[in-house]
């Protein structure tokens, strides 16, 4: 079974894109209509902007969710998912290419998304960090018992989570963590606390914009972050979006479940490969690849 994955945060690079906006008149029409939902140029910024320009949370996110979904658009009737998963973010374009929301609906809630959790991060000192070569029930503990805010965030491949909370908290049980045998315990260049409960304001707000939208039954099933088992029904899907921002993202368990429930070939939609890598750690046995775009223009 072909499961098509979509990632989050951290995959972008100045010029993403381009190469879909000058080939396809599809990619073009969409960017296009992207930059009037935003009300800013944001096909600016992805190809001709700066690293640091296109790092800023209110650009990045849409941005890596206008390169996946339009991405899925252009390979047309290849485009062809028993499943869809997105980590964090990816999310959102899963649930556009599994026909849950629509490209406006999806781009609107992302840049919503986006501005919340910026808001969010201006509230409190706030970071998180790679963890590298522990157990995760090992990680889990030394939080849970170092004083302030920090939990396991991004469980994103055996021996490899990130964790996430106040500043000093996630410092603190840095330390704990390499005395525990970590290999790494790495602060990330992250502007705040990302599937944390500090992220509460922001799931709030978030949260209040999706109820308001409108979710189509899907038309293959979506494996969440939250749950990491296939839903199917457009009202479960709301709620479990709604509860991503404060909890953690289970990429792993999300993989292996797909893997048990049939999937065979993973196609990563978006820029760069970050989740194949990951795939291939969770389960050696699955093919990995990105699309191929030899279709005609």
């Amino acid at each position: 079974m072909n499961a098509y994955v979509f990632p989050g945060q951290g995959a972008q690079f100045v010029g993403m894109g381009l190469d879909l906006y000058e080939k396809y008149p599809i990619a073009k029409e969409l960017f296009l209509q992207a930059n009037e939902i935003l009300g800013f140029d944001i096909t600016d910024v992805m190809f001709n902007g700066t690293a640091e320009g296109l790092k800023e949370t209110k650009v990045t996110q849409p941005a890596i969710f206008l390169h996946s979904v339009i991405l899925s658009k252009v390979m047309g009737n290849a485009f062809k998912p028993d499943m869809v998963a997105g980590h964090s973010l990816g999310e959102f374009s899963a649930l556009v290419a599994n026909n849950t929301l629509s490209f406006e609906d999806g781009l609107k809630l992302v840049s919503q998304r986006a501005l919340a959790m910026q808001k969010a991060c201006e509230l409190k000192p706030s970071t998180m960090a790679a963890v590298l070569g522990l157990d995760d029930n090992v990680v889990e503990k030394i939080c849970e018992e170092t004083t302030g805010v920090v939990v396991a965030a991004n469980y994103n491949c055996p021996g490899q989570l990130v964790i996430s909370g106040e500043v000093a908290a996630v410092e603190l049980a840095c330390e704990k963590l390499k005395e525990a045998g970590a290999r790494r315990a790495l602060m990330l260049p992250v502007g705040g606390a990302f599937h944390s409960p500090l992220m509460e304001p922001a799931r709030e707000e978030l949260a209040a914009a999706i109820e308001n939208t409108q979710f189509a039954v899907p038309s293959c099933p979506i494996y969440q972050n939250v749950p990491t088992t296939a839903v199917n029904d457009a009202t479960e899907i709301k709620k479990n979006l709604m509860l991503q921002l404060t909890a953690p993202v289970k990429w792993t368990q999300s993989v292996q479940q797909m893997v048990k429930d049939g999937a065979s070939l993973f196609t990563e939609i978006g820029p760069g490969k970050v989740l194949q890598g990951l795939i291939r750690k969770i389960e050696p046995s699955a093919q990995t690849q990105s699309p191929s775009l030899d279709m005609e223009a």
